[in-house]
C-alpha cells in the first residue's frame, strides 16, 4: 500500500510532529508499505529515508507566527504532487486549509484526517475559558465546528491520538472520529538511564543540592503550552521548598521565557535537545515532568517521561490526562496557576512514593510500533488492499518528481 502523508506541521527544527514523522518513515517498510511525506518547505526537495520512504517538500511561504514552519498555499501544486505519486491512501494532518485541499483532490485514494492539532483547545478554550464554559465557547465558534464537520464528510476517518479529542469531535457531529493512540520508540527511554551525576549537575545549575527536587518541562515555546504558568507556579513553590525546574525547547516565546527565568533562581531555560539519547537521560534523571498544555493531541514527551520512569504533573484535560495512571503523579485544573501550585505541593508530599510507582510501570507504555500496526491496519481496512512484501524501491520514481518542480 502506498501512503501519502500531507503533513502541514513538519519542519526539521520541530518537536513532537517531527519525531513522529521520522518514526513513521522508518516504520512503513517494516510493515510492508511505501510512505511519502509531503511537507511545505523552503524549496522543492526529495530526500530518501530508506526503502519505500521519502520526504518531499513543496515550496511554500513561511508561517508568520513561527518562521521555522511553512504552510501549504498552492492547491494546484499539492494536487499535482498527489497525482504524481498515485497513493492508495492519503493522510492530512492539519484541520486547516491543507485538509480542505486534500479533501478537494479528485483522486480515487481513501483518505484520513489525522488530528495533530486541536485548535479549539489551543486557542478558543485558552483565550475564553476564564469567562465562559466550553459548551458556550463551542456555540460561539459554531462556524469552525461547521468547518470541522465539512472536513469529516470529506474523509473516510478522522484519527485522534487521545480519547478526549475523539469524544469531543463525535459530540460535535464528526461521527467518523476514532482513537488510535500513539506510542514511544522502544529502546530509547528507560529508568535504567537515571544518572545521579546528571541529576546533581542539573540541580547545581539551579542552586540546589542533591536533596532538591528536580522538575523538567519539554516542548515548543508557544502560547498554548502555558510555560509562564508552569514557571510561576514552580517559582512560588521554591519559596517554601528546595525545588527547581529545567525548561527545554525552542520557539517564538523564547525571549519572554528567558526573561521570566532571569527573575527566578528556581527556573532555567535550555535549548531544544536534538539528541534523543541526551533527552532520554535528562528525563530519567529528573524527579517529575511538569506540563502546562491541555491542547496536546498526544503529548509525546509525557509518554516518553512515563517510559523513563518518572511521574507526571499535568492538566486534567487533553492528551496529557490520557497519559496519567493512578498514583504516578498529580493532576491539576487546566490553565489554573493556583491548582498547579497545589498539585506541586501534593507531589512534594508524596514524591518518593510516586517515583517508585512510576518506575515500576515504565514498561507499560505503548510503543510506536504498536501505534503504526493499528494505524496501517486501519488504512488497509479502508483501502481493502493488504500490505505487499517486500517494499519496492521508490527511488525509480524519483525522475518523475522532476516534472512537478
Amino acid at each position: 500500500m502506498r501512503i501519502v502523508d500531507v503533513c502541514a506541521f513538519y519542519t526539521p527544527a520541530g518537536g513532537g510532529v517531527r519525531t513522529y514523522i521520522d518514526a513513521k518513515l522508518k516504520a512503513a517498510a517494516r510493515f510492508g508499505h511505501e510512505m511519502i511525506v509531503l511537507a511545505p518547505g523552503e524549496h522543492s526537495h526529495v530526500e530518501q529515508r530508506g526503502p519505500g520512504a521519502l520526504l518531499v517538500t513543496i515550496p511554500s511561504p513561511k508561517l508568520p507566527v513561527d518562521q521555522r514552519y511553512h504552510y501549504f498555499n498552492d492547491q494546484a501544486a499539492l494536487h499535482q504532487a498527489l497525482d504524481l505519486w498515485r497513493p492508495d491512501h492519503v493522510e492530512a494532518s492539519s484541520p486547516w486549509s491543507s485538509a480542505t485541499m486534500v479533501g478537494r483532490w479528485q483522486g480515487a485514494a481513501t483518505r484520513s484526517l489525522v488530528m495533530h492539532a486541536d485548535p479549539l483547545a489551543a486557542y478558543a478554550y485558552r483565550w475564553l475559558g476564564g469567562i465562559a464554559q466550553i459548551d458556550t465557547i463551542d456555540r460561539w465558534f459554531g462556524r469552525f465546528w461547521r468547518h470541522l464537520r465539512g472536513l469529516g464528510d470529506m474523509f473516510d476517518a478522522v484519527v485522534c491520538a487521545n480519547s478526549h479529542l475523539a469524544e469531543r469531535l463525535r459530540s460535535g457531529g464528526l461521527a467518523n472520529a476514532e482513537t488510535i493512540p500513539m506510542g514511544v520508540e522502544r529502546g530509547i527511554f528507560s529508568p535504567r538511564l537515571r544518572s545521579s551525576e546528571i541529576r546533581a549537575a542539573a540541580l547545581e545549575t539551579l542552586g540546589l543540592g542533591p536533596d532538591g527536587l528536580l522538575l523538567v518541562s519539554v516542548g515548543r515555546f508557544s502560547g498554548e503550552k502555558r510555560w509562564e504558568t508552569v514557571m510561576r507556579s514552580v517559582a512560588t513553590s521554591a519559596r517554601r521548598h528546595p525545588v527547581g525546574l529545567i525548561l527545554v525547547g525552542d520557539g517564538p516565546r523564547r525571549r519572554k521565557l528567558e526573561s521570566l527565568a532571569e527573575r527566578s533562581a528556581a527556573v532555567t531555560v535550555l535549548p531544544r535537545l536534538s539528541d534523543r539519547g541526551e533527552l532520554a537521560r535528562l528525563l530519567a534523571s529528573s524527579d517529575a515532568l511538569v506540563h502546562g498544555c491541555e491542547a496536546e493531541t498526544f503529548c509525546l514527551v509525557a509518554a516518553e517521561a512515563r517510559a523513563s520512569g518518572i511521574p507526571l504533573i499535568v492538566p486534567d484535560r487533553g492528551a496529557v490526562a490520557d497519559q496519567m495512571l493512578p498514583n504516578v503523579g498529580a493532576l491539576y485544573r487546566a490553565g489554573s496557576e493556583i491548582s498547579l501550585g497545589r498539585a506541586l505541593e501534593r507531589f512534594i508530599d508524596r514524591g518518593p512514593e510516586l517515583q517508585r510507582a512510576a518506575a515500576a510501570r515504565a514498561s507499560q507504555v505503548r510503543s510506536m510500533d504498536e501505534h503504526f500496526a493499528d494505524l496501517f491496519g486501519r488504512y488497509e481496512v479502508l483501502t481493502r488492499r493488504p500490505a505487499s512484501r517486500p517494499v519496492p524501491e521508490i527511488a525509480a520514481s524519483l525522475p518523475e518528481l522532476a516534472l512537478a518542480r
